[in-house]
């Protein structure tokens, strides 16, 4: 792929004027309204904010290389031409995706030879991980020399498809999805700076539908307008973007979901109690029902975790552990795939034995704890680390279980002035079945009540 500094650029890589490249009239809206400065930017306030580390990069003029990980339209590129242009640096572009080493070497020349103007090089790698073992192996003397400055970006985990050596001398940046917030900015933005739109008064009547369906990706959101902006009256000076519109030209009609409202509400309850009724095809219906509808991933997995507590519990302990781990997965892969990590998910705790014994206990038990605030703990459950204490009678009478046969011994260990009870009831549902029959027999005086 021929370098972006081939194609008439300025002093420094980037074309001065974009138009030089493209007439400003055939270039993609999100491309004319690309921020050209950290002010300009929307989200990724953890990174270009105010106490952001890139915002103290550049003005320490002083950048380490990076790798940018983050999804589609979350402004992975338009950061590394930012840095570019704030600290006046040469900007090279590749794409992992059709560049080798061959490309590799032929920018790292340019960099030599720019080197010897006083000029430093940016070189950023779209798609970074799909470059092969040698392919980023050609890259390690030219960081370490100082030759360049390498920001790769990737939507894949680094962690997992750019090799340890190149890792090690990269600081990795996570990128998040725009918020809501975000997007709508970037669509005024557009709005009211670009000439193409600004000229035919250009609205949106349905905002939210085109929110939902850019999912936290902005230029997915600039390419929707432009798309349906096409498809508007030539004759009329004044463009409406209406629901209909924008559902011609994406060929997508948004699910009746409302994120924030009753729809949302009920989704997750219907989902929920599938779950509980041990309908797994049920709940893989309002799973796609919510992913359709855009919801956040990391609520739907959040739930998921609470849920293998409340209604699965010790019937089926992994069921938590395998919780977390979806929403460890669907926290570090994001849509579209982690689709996947929440149908595993789904289906194994809607196909589990269920049991609310753990919920229902700890909820008895905070309303015996609000009743006996004041009851206190038992002199001889009480800990003595020093002889003034045991001389009072702390830790006196503690029979320790591990000393008695089947490592137990009978003894209280309820508060002066409460009854024991039992607030943990197992049931006789999957793996909570054996823990019944030995609690009870156990306490068998409790378990009697």
């Amino acid at each position: 792929m021929a370098a972006r500094d081939s194609l008439q650029p300025d002093l420094f890589g980037l074309p001065d004027n974009p138009s030089r490249e493209t007439p400003e009239r055939f270039q993609p809206l999100a491309e004319r309204m690309r921020p050209r400065s950290l002010d300009d930017l929307y989200g990724q306030e953890h990174l270009a904010g105010k106490e952001g580390p890139l915002r103290g990069f550049l003005a320490g003029e002083k950048l380490p290389s990076m790798v940018f990980w983050g999804p589609p339209g979350s402004g992975k590129t338009t950061l590394a031409e930012i840095c570019a242009r704030a600290l006046h640096y040469r900007f090279e572009q590749l794409s992992a995706i059709d560049a080798g080493v061959k490309e590799v070497r032929k920018a790292l020349d340019g960099a030599r030879q720019s080197a010897r103007s006083g000029l430093r090089t940016i070189l950023f790698i779209d798609e970074i991980h799909r470059f092969n073992k040698a392919q980023q192996d050609t890259l390690l003397h030219a960081i370490e020399q100082g030759l360049i400055i390498l920001i790769g970006a990737t939507t894949e985990n680094p962690s997992f498809e750019v090799n340890a050596a190149l890792l090690s001398r990269m600081q990795v940046y996570i990128l998040k999805p725009l918020s809501r917030t975000d997007i709508e900015a970037v669509i005024r933005r557009a709005l009211e700076h670009d000439p193409l739109l600004k000229e035919r008064h250009v609205v949106i009547e349905d905002l939210p539908f085109l929110l939902q369906f850019a999912g936290g990706d902005a230029r997915k959101a600039l390419n929707a307008l432009e798309a349906a902006f096409a498809l508007a009256d030539t004759e009329n000076r004044d463009v409406a973007v209406t629901r209909a519109m924008l559902e011609r030209a994406l060929q997508h009609k948004a699910p009746i979901y409302d994120k924030g409202g009753e729809a949302h509400y009920d989704t997750i309850s219907a989902f929920i109690k599938s779950m509980r009724g041990s309908d797994p095809d049920a709940a893989l219906f309002w799973l796609a029902r919510m992913i359709e509808g855009g919801e956040d991933p990391l609520f739907i997995a959040r739930r998921m975790v609470i849920f293998a507590s409340e209604d699965i519990g010790n019937a089926d302990p992994f069921a938590l552990s395998l919780a977390v781990s979806v929403f460890h997965a669907v926290q570090m892969i994001g849509f579209p795939e982690a689709r996947i990590n929440l149908a595993q998910g789904v289906t194994y705790l809607a196909s589990s034995p269920k049991s609310n014994a753990s919920y229902e206990g700890i909820n008895e038990a905070m309303l015996a704890a609000g009743s006996f605030r004041d009851a206190s703990v038992p002199l001889h459950l009480c800990n003595a680390p020093t002889s003034l204490m045991k001389t009072m009678g702390y830790g006196e009478g503690y029979r320790y279980p591990h000393h008695y046969p089947g490592h137990f011994v009978e003894q209280h260990y309820f508060p002066e002035g409460l009854q024991p009870r039992p607030f943990y009831r197992p049931s006789d549902e999957g793996r909570e079945k054996a823990l019944g029959e030995r609690l009870r027999g156990l306490w068998k005086e409790r378990y009697r009540s």
